[in-house]
């Protein structure tokens, strides 16, 4: 089920999401959807990270570097 929402955009912001449909040969709502999901997946990440972190840096994996480390 697909629901319709309204969104206001500044004139550059919607200007350049113009040039952008056109260049790609697209639609703003498939732009708009592809940049929501991108966010909330984003956020999902930072999110758990969060909660993680504390687990993480008592086994001194204290940056990204040192989990591609342990992990390869």
């Amino acid at each position: 089920m697909k629901e319709t929402i309204t969104i206001r955009l500044p004139a550059n912001l919607q200007k350049e999401l113009n040039n952008v449909v056109k260049a790609d040969r697209t639609s703003r709502s498939e732009i708009v959807r592809e940049a929501v999901s991108r966010y909330l997946a984003l956020r999902r990440f930072q999110q758990i990270r969060k909660k993680v972190l504390p687990f993480a840096e008592a086994q001194g994996l204290l940056t990204d570097e040192d989990v591609f480390k342990a992990i390869s």
